[in-house]
């Protein structure tokens, strides 16, 4: 495991601060990050893996040890979800978390509803599917499925997923002096895809919230 000596990454905001977690930390600073976006969808592992595959390339990570914490902690975070959903069953858990409006309940009825269509191998691949990934996790912890075979599905689809990201950036930092001129544009790109999401949750929000009144006015109404 490495970690970092310098923050002189020439890196500024989110990126900037995603830098300075890997600087502080080293390679579990990645896992904290990961941690962090199972937990918290809204920030992407599609953004913050390839940029820890992108910094490794600079000699200062480990490529090994981003993929085993990055993994590691996809597997931890997953867990935490797991056992929300054992401990107060699926429809309680929906209507926590939806209330937090940091998902929205039409993203948590649909990991619900994968896993109840696809079953246990939804665990593995679903982990590879955006939106779904962490949601898997409660509704297997709502059925009871086999802790070992959680953590298993989960340690491999996380894992594939995380090696495939973190290659990807690292590809990408082969290529450092041709993109340094595009350095300034990152922050952009990460602040837009985070308006993105944002404008897709609060829509999201008004079209269900619409919707439930609709069904609680036809519910009056009989």
């Amino acid at each position: 495991m490495t970690t970092l000596a310098t923050a002189d990454h020439g890196f500024t905001g989110l990126t900037g601060f995603a830098a300075d977690v890997l600087n502080a930390l080293g390679d579990v600073g990645v896992g904290v990050l990961v941690f962090l976006e199972v937990l918290l969808p809204p920030i992407p592992s599609e953004v913050i893996l390839p940029f820890a595959g992108y910094l490794s390339q600079a000699g200062d990570l480990n490529l090994v040890w981003l993929i085993v914490w990055s993994t590691v902690a996809s597997v931890v975070g997953a867990l935490v979800l797991y056992a929300l959903g054992a401990a107060i069953g699926l429809e309680r858990a929906i209507r926590w978390i939806a209330w937090t409006r940091l998902v929205s309940r039409t993203d948590l009825e649909r990991g619900a509803e994968w896993f109840h269509r696809h079953g246990r191998a939804s665990v593995l691949f679903g982990r590879m599917i955006p939106g779904v990934r962490s949601l898997i996790s409660l509704p297997a912890g709502a059925d009871r499925m086999p802790l070992g075979s959680f953590v298993v599905f989960t340690a491999i689809g996380s894992g594939l997923w995380n090696t495939l990201l973190i290659g990807v950036g690292a590809a990408l930092g082969t290529q450092h002096a041709l993109l340094e001129e595009y350095l300034q544009y990152l922050d952009y790109l990460v602040y837009s895809a985070i308006a993105i999401a944002l404008a897709v949750l609060v829509f999201r929000r008004i079209r269900e919230a619409r919707r439930f009144g609709r069904d609680d006015v036809a519910d009056a109404a009989e």
